[in-house]
């Protein structure tokens, strides 16, 4: 765990009887850094946010990250196996620690759904490459 938030702004009011259900929003980002020649250091961040009406009832910032060593793979391959399967063995530790994190703060575990790490690599790659094109279809 490199970085951990929970917030419970209207604490003690917010542990009790809701009257409407919350609304839950979790974002999920993945970073990596190339640490030596063959190690990587990667970052899942999990962010989230549970409101009702209007209101905040708690939110929580992780950055859960774990270091590779990657050797024997083909350089084409490296950057999808660090932003993929990285991540994808990080995340069950990181959603135990949002889970706990958001018990101990006195509502029920929220265990984040399974994401689709291959997914979340391509709408990433799509992003830069629509970023690129528009800054290189810009006249200078």
């Amino acid at each position: 765990t490199k970085d951990l938030a929970f917030v419970n702004p209207t604490a003690p009011g917010s542990l009790g009887q809701q009257r409407q259900q919350a609304a839950i929003n979790i974002q999920i980002k993945v970073g990596a850094n190339n640490l030596s020649e063959n190690e990587y250091e990667v970052i899942l961040s999990i962010e989230g946010k549970a409101e009702t009406g209007g209101k905040v009832m708690f939110s929580f910032d992780l950055a859960y990250a774990g270091v590779f060593r990657i050797v024997n793979v083909p350089k084409e391959n490296l950057h999808p196996l660090v932003m993929i399967e990285c991540p994808r063995l990080l995340f069950p530790f990181a959603r135990e620690i949002v889970a706990t994190s958001v018990r101990d703060g006195g509502f029920p575990p929220l265990l984040p759904d399974p994401v689709d790490f291959v997914g979340l690599y391509r709408q990433n790659m799509e992003r830069q490459a629509a970023a690129q094109a528009a800054s290189g279809a810009k006249p200078s």
